[in-house]
């Protein structure tokens, strides 16, 4: 007997009797995942394979209010809105979430009653695109004028500590000075005759 009836003998014969109990299990897994995947296929989630439709949790129903601003009042999300069509709208949420709606589904839903100003985030489409670019662009003008506005700043006290001082009054034109000095004599004048007024 060689080697290789010995591995035919040995070990691979309780392979082969256990072979059938594997085909069997995999078998089993392979046809329960068609299962939900043909239960998928028919519109019923997993959930409701029971027949019961299942309830949404207030997280779930919150999530999706979350993403929508009340038709009614002004900048107020429909999660936390106290009014009585908010509440409303929150229970149609629950409704549609049971029915097995997705988030998007139950947004578009709203969009086409109420129109675009109910969405949290309004969609890059016509001028709203605006709404995404005019910040960023906003900021980033504002800090290349500060830039430069800092830069014009500093270059006057560089400018100064080089330049020369300004010269003494008697390196100033005949003309202005005398025009200074006239002023300055009209001016004591003018206070010595209040002086003497005034006593």
């Amino acid at each position: 007997m060689n080697a290789r009836d010995n591995l035919l003998s040995g070990r691979s014969g309780e392979w082969m009797k256990k072979a059938p109990v594997l085909i069997v299990f995999l078998v089993l897994i392979f046809l329960s995942s068609m299962g939900s995947s043909l239960a998928m296929a028919a519109g019923n989630p997993p959930w409701q394979q029971d027949g019961t439709p299942r309830q949404p949790t207030d997280d779930e129903v919150n999530a999706v209010a979350k993403q929508l601003y009340c038709p009614v009042c002004e900048n107020i999300p429909l999660d936390v809105c106290p009014t009585l069509a908010c509440e409303q709208w929150r229970s149609l949420i629950r409704e549609k979430l049971a029915a097995g709606w997705t988030e998007d589904e139950i947004k578009t839903y709203f969009v086409n009653q109420y129109g675009d100003r109910v969405l949290a985030t309004p969609p890059t489409r016509g001028l709203n695109w605006l709404v995404y670019i005019i910040p960023p662009v906003a900021i980033l003008a504002g800090a290349v004028l500060l830039f430069r506005a800092f830069s014009a700043w500093k270059k006057p006290a560089a400018e100064s500590e080089t330049a020369v001082p300004p010269s003494a009054p008697e390196d100033l034109p005949d003309e202005y000075a005398a025009r200074l000095e006239e002023e300055l004599r009209k001016r004591q004048a003018g206070a010595s005759t209040l002086k003497k007024g005034e006593s």
